[in-house]
């Protein structure tokens, strides 16, 4: 059982839908589709009506500010919410590019640092953002932010295809001077996790091998800023750790420091503790009152939440795991969370 137990509990309305239809994603492949105004504040206070702890509104969880009303839905969220609107430290990058004012509209709410997030050099990243320009809007963004005085930081994933780029891209960093132009300039990288969109790119994912080209460089400063002493493990690492270890609830996927409940534009209900995918689905809200949402959330009613309370990770680790394996994976965490996919998967289909 996972009770809502936190003081503070967040929802986020699809409201705008993303440029973008990045091959890493977690939160998987949407369609745009627009939701109103009318639609966040139905939402907010049907939620508020069962919650007894503070409420924090969103109008976003794939692209903040995709919307031209962007300053419009972060006044409408703040009215909405019971503590100041999320950021996260996120911005968009395509309207960073596009919109000369929205860096500025940004420094004035607070926002001291933006992520920019880089798969390789203009034709490997444009492919993994499955959008042309895509590079050149992160580099443009770049420049806005500095301009207003927000710290742009940079985050890499690593997967083969940036394996021959990496020396480019830093040659790129000392090009920009981003390190003279940045007061402690971020710079980090890591694998993608195997989740939503990202499954379908495991092919591309790393061994033993591919890591030792890696520059001691960008391994240093990711280290550094992840606050970790080591930036993967190969799968057969993971597995022994995993089979070594006591197992206790949940068997994978660790409850998030803030609980959100994510309604994309079906108004279908997932949870942070899970992914987008169908065996997370909570509900509908158009035909599920929140109070039922909540009963399935807390008491494992949906698959993916009745898994991970009651397969053992060892039982999944055994039936899906290669204990010979050599593929790189940032925790063991990743590695469940990908079993757990593929436990559903079959499900589904029978097996």
């Amino acid at each position: 059982m996972n009770k809502i137990g936190s003081n503070e509990v967040a929802i986020a309305l699809d409201m705008c839908g993303c440029p973008n239809r990045c091959r890493h994603c977690w939160l998987g492949y949407s369609q745009n589709r627009k939701m109103s105004e009318q639609d966040l504040r139905w939402t907010a206070a049907r939620f508020k009506k069962y919650l007894p702890c503070k409420l924090g509104v969103m109008s976003w969880f794939r692209e903040p500010d995709f919307s031209d009303d962007y300053e419009k839905l972060y006044a409408l969220e703040a009215e909405l919410s019971d503590i100041k609107p999320y950021r996260f430290e996120l911005l968009s990058t395509w309207r960073l590019a596009r919109d000369e004012k929205y860096a500025k509209w940004a420094k004035k709410v607070g926002t001291d640092a933006c992520q920019i997030t880089l798969f390789g050099m203009e034709k490997t990243n444009d492919w993994f953002y499955r959008r042309r320009g895509a590079f050149q809007d992160c580099l443009t963004a770049t420049e806005r932010l500095l301009d207003v005085g927000i710290k742009p930081r940079w985050q890499i994933f690593l997967t083969k295809t940036i394996i021959p780029e990496i020396e480019e891209l830093l040659e790129l960093v000392d090009h920009l001077e981003l390190r003279d132009r940045v007061k402690n300039f971020d710079l980090f990288m890591h694998t993608p996790g195997p989740e939503g969109e990202a499954r379908k790119i495991e092919y591309l994912r790393l061994t033993l091998e591919d890591t030792r080209s890696i520059p001691d460089e960008i391994i240093e400063s990711s280290c550094k800023y992840l606050n970790v002493e080591k930036l993967w493990h190969t799968e057969s690492e993971l597995i022994s750790q995993i089979l070594s270890e006591k197992e206790e609830f949940p068997y994978a996927y660790s409850c998030p420091k803030i609980l959100c409940f994510y309604i994309n534009s079906n108004w279908d209900v997932f949870s942070n503790m899970g992914t987008l995918d169908p065996w997370w689905k909570l509900g509908n809200l158009q035909t599920n009152s929140v109070q039922s949402i909540f009963d399935n959330f807390e008491n494992n009613r949906v698959l993916g939440m009745k898994t991970i309370f009651t397969h053992p990770v060892k039982e999944l680790a055994n039936r899906f795991g290669n204990p010979d394996s050599t593929l790189m994976y940032s925790s063991k965490e990743d590695l469940e969370a990908l079993w757990v996919a593929k436990h559903e998967q079959l499900y589904l289909n029978g097996q």
